[in-house]
């Protein structure tokens, strides 16, 4: 891509913009692998300005590894909740205990070792060996790649598997070997700040003479649009158990199903959290729903209770295009259902639960109403 001469002024200007003009961000300038890692992991399909207030918490309650690795999971789940993708958080409280039970809490600084961590994949792996420890390994992102599609004027699918290889050698040819960790950091900065996917600022971008996108003209073009997976259109239905002191009734995550159980009928989507009975709906919604809770609630064959309909939501999660109809159901008494929890309406967030379940909730307080006054 470069000849000798240019890689060398290539890598000067880029590192020399990164340390001008770099974010002031709470994971910069640590060298502590936990902290990295934590933010490597946060910062996977969700933005900057959402990452920082849940790292700044996170880091708050579990300095270190040792903290991470002994905490509940529910309270790793909770202080999680909000960020998505669920897996992750499980994933790191499992490496942490790994590290803890096999490593005598170190960070492993071995690439195979940190390879065989769950949730760690090759990128992740080569941000935290070079930044923490200088290994000498180039990362390669989406912001990455980006940056070198457009540097060679690369067309097609970037994450065609034979194209990402080529890509990682690209990344590994450039990479500044005295400084891995701040080149890693300086490529996914321009990325993330410059050459950006709509409208990249490349009067501004510190390598610009460099990019033969911008010679051909085509800097716009590139990368080419990947061919998005189909949406996917899901209907919920979901109850809201509410006593007159508006407390509610969730059930609590269902990792493990088992035949003709309560959650083997409760999405997965909904269950991997704290949840309020939920089940799929293909026609009537609040016949679909009474139903299930007539087989599955304790008391529900005989109960007489008035699903009272609030207003729909919408969510979206990956290529799942989500509408739940929520329906509050007033009582006096909750039923008894196996790790039910009460707790108030407007509060649910003390455990841990999905954007999803916070937007039924907010559904079903507005559609309160006055319970019967006892005669």
């Amino acid at each position: 891509m470069l000849n000798a001469r240019e890689l060398v002024t290539f890598r000067k200007q880029l590192l020399d913009w990164f340390q001008q003009f770099q974010r002031d961000l709470p994971w910069r300038g640590t060298k502590d692998p936990y902290r990295i890692w934590l933010s490597e992991i946060m910062l996977q399909q969700t933005r900057v300005a959402v990452v920082i207030p849940y790292y700044e918490k996170f880091l708050e309650r579990f300095p270190n590894i040792q903290t991470l690795a002994a905490a509940p999971q529910e309270e790793v789940l909770r202080l999680w909740s909000g960020l998505g993708y669920y897996s992750r958080a499980l994933n790191l409280q499992k490496a942490a205990q790994e590290i803890v039970a096999k490593l005598d809490g170190e960070f492993p600084a071995r690439i195979e070792d940190v390879l065989d961590l769950p949730g760690i994949g090759a990128y992740t792996a080569a941000a935290i060996l070079s930044i923490a420890f200088g290994e000498k390994y180039a990362v390669l992102d989406g912001n990455v790649a980006r940056v070198l599609a457009r540097l060679g004027a690369i067309r097609g699918d970037l994450r065609e598997p034979r194209r990402w290889q080529q890509l990682q050698k690209k990344a590994d040819e450039l990479l500044d070997t005295n400084s891995p960790g701040d080149w890693n950091q300086a490529m996914m900065e321009l990325g993330a700040t410059v050459c950006t996917p709509k409208s990249p600022h490349c009067l501004l971008c510190p390598v610009a003479k460099f990019c033969e996108a911008r010679k051909l003209s085509i800097v716009e073009e590139l990368p080419e649009k990947r061919k998005k997976r189909a949406t996917i259109q899901v209907t919920l239905s979901a109850a809201v158990f509410a006593d007159k002191n508006g407390r509610t009734l969730l059930l609590p995550p269902s990792p493990e199903k088992n035949e003709e159980s309560l959650a083997d009928f409760i999405p997965t989507i909904v269950s991997r959290l704290w949840h309020f009975p939920t089940v799929s709906v293909n026609g009537d919604a609040a016949a679909k729903l009474r139903l299930f809770l007539k087989r599955f609630v304790p008391g529900g064959r005989t109960a007489k209770w008035k699903l009272m309909p609030a207003a729909k939501v919408r969510h979206t999660v990956t290529y799942r295009a989500i509408t739940i109809f929520p329906f509050r159901i007033n009582l006096k008494q909750f039923p008894r259902i196996p790790g039910a929890k009460t707790v108030s309406l407007g509060e649910i967030s003390t455990l841990p639960v999905s954007n999803l379940t916070r937007k039924v909730a907010q559904a079903a307080d507005a559609a309160a109403i006055p319970h019967a006054k006892k005669r």
